[in-house]
């Protein structure tokens, strides 16, 4: 059986991201709107709390303390949250579509609960040598976040 979870996104930059199950793997998918054109960090975090706005969520998913890194990192080199950068076209949109093998809708690792924001600035991948780049990869503000759940059936 095919695992599904959705997060609708809320802030300045609004959109629907889609979680897909099959196997070892989670494929990621959806559209974010509303932001400046280029690279935008983009991550898991801990908390589905949305009581102060995108601050309740917490740092990134990081069940095995790593270091910040980068999506194609080895699993004891990068947060589980670590999904790295979207692009947003010249019209401020950004289409997503990926895989992932440390997102996981099922098992104690589950990212279902937890809350994926998107980014003001670049994620520097851990390697941009900023006092923040090894935790949060300098990524800059929350410009909108939203909590994963399980989707309906139809």
């Amino acid at each position: 059986m095919t695992t599904k979870a959705v997060c609708v996104l809320v802030g300045s930059a609004p959109g629907t991201i889609s979680f897909v199950q099959n196997g070892g793997t989670c494929e990621i998918s959806g559209k974010v709107s509303g932001l400046t054109p280029g690279n935008h960090g983009f991550h898991i975090h801990q908390y589905g709390d949305r009581t102060s706005g995108c601050t309740s969520t917490g740092g990134h998913w990081n069940p095995t303390g790593a270091d910040h890194g980068a999506p194609t990192d080895a699993s004891d080199k990068r947060h589980y949250g670590d999904l790295g950068n979207i692009t947003a076209d010249e019209n401020g949109v950004a289409n997503i579509q990926m895989t992932d093998k440390l997102v996981t809708l099922t098992g104690e690792n589950s990212v279902i609960g937890r809350a994926v924001v998107v980014h003001a600035d670049e994620d520097d991948l851990g390697k941009g040598g900023f006092p923040d780049s090894k935790t949060t990869g300098h990524a800059g503000g929350r410009l909108s976040c939203g909590v994963i759940g399980m989707e309906s059936p139809r």
